[in-house]
């Protein structure tokens, strides 16, 4: 099977404290040979002071971090204007929905933010809830 899951910034901040919800997901993965990814500005989302650089690094080394490109601006851009979204607040979530939509075969988001995503997403695109 070929496929990606993609974390959002909830998902990655559990993975950096090795919640068990995130062990799960991670293990399914594994077990389908998906590939995780994430969004470089999920990264900068996603990082809490309080939590060891250490753990963070590590979380960061189990998944790819894919670039935000001016064509992935873009893409997420007409994903907001599509939705009648402002950036201010849903920028970093279009952005992983724009990166998302790059991404062959089955793709599924984890998030704690359904309802945004997908609003972002194509239906190709399964958002699962965290």
């Amino acid at each position: 099977m070929s496929g990606t899951l993609v974390l959002d910034s909830e998902a990655l901040s559990k993975l950096t404290r090795r919640h068990r919800d995130m062990t799960v997901w991670l293990d399914v993965a594994r077990t389908l040979d998906l590939l995780v990814v994430t969004s470089a500005a999920t990264l900068v989302e996603a990082r809490d002071p309080k939590v060891p650089q250490a753990a963070f690094d590590h979380a960061i080394s189990l998944v790819k971090v894919r670039p935000v490109t001016e064509d992935v601006a873009r893409a997420a851009s007409k994903l907001l204007a599509a939705e009648g979204l402002h950036g201010h607040k849903y920028a970093i979530d279009a952005m992983l929905a724009s990166t998302a939509h790059l991404e062959h075969g089955d793709v599924t988001i984890v998030t704690s933010d359904t309802d945004d995503l997908r609003r972002l997403c194509h239906r190709r695109i399964a958002v699962e809830l965290i």
